[in-house]
């Protein structure tokens, strides 16, 4: 056999090395890509929410004025909602901000309970648009939610898996909470009683 058949056969290992040295960076520059596109995918979504966020606690001072001109006495609820509102704002992430963004639907949903009580409110054109304003952003918002947790999921599925969980880990990449949120205007479907009808003779 040739020397040249022998140099063929048996890789220089210096060549050899260099060759992997190659296909991991090529990986590690892939992964990390990847990593950063779906992080930057994460903020896109978690900014979706927040405009929408931003846009239902903007509607609350006139929701709790428009109420309280109808049940002024009603303060506890009045306050609760206004105090609620300040701390969602001032949350720092979103994470921080789903729980006090659902103790704040849960205090709407009281404040349209208080609206159930008021008929002359119930009816008032300023609290009717209002509402209605406020039920098409929390379907907004519903999207928006379910487009930022597709977001988590992949983010997570990459931060998690190996070997990918390994650059994720040395590059300080943490996976993500799901962002979970109620509406205060949930709507439940109408209920329709069955009455059984005697056989027709």
């Amino acid at each position: 056999m040739s020397t040249f058949a022998i140099v063929l056969n048996i890789p220089n290992p210096l060549l050899l090395a260099v060759i992997i040295a190659l296909l991991v960076a090529v990986y590690l520059v892939l992964t990390y890509n990847r990593l950063v596109r779906d992080h930057n995918l994460l903020a896109e979504a978690e900014s979706g929410i927040d405009v929408q966020l931003t846009r239902r606690s903007d509607l609350v001072p006139n929701l709790v004025e428009t109420v309280s001109a109808y049940s002024a006495h009603e303060r506890n609820v009045l306050d609760d909602v206004t105090r609620l509102r300040a701390e969602s704002a001032a949350a720092p992430r979103l994470a921080a901000r789903a729980s006090a963004e659902n103790a704040l639907t849960q205090a709407l949903r009281g404040l349209f309970a208080v609206a159930e009580r008021y008929p002359h409110l119930k009816a008032d054109k300023t609290f009717l648009s209002l509402q209605s304003q406020l039920v098409d952003i929390e379907d907004t918002l519903q999207m928006s939610r379910r487009y930022y947790n597709g977001a988590v999921r992949e983010y997570n599925i990459r931060v998690e898996s190996f070997p990918s969980n390994i650059v994720a880990a040395v590059l300080s990449f943490r996976r993500e909470e799901f962002f979970e949120l109620d509406t205060a205007t949930a709507r439940n479907a109408p209920h329709i009683s069955i009455t059984a009808k005697d056989p027709a003779p």
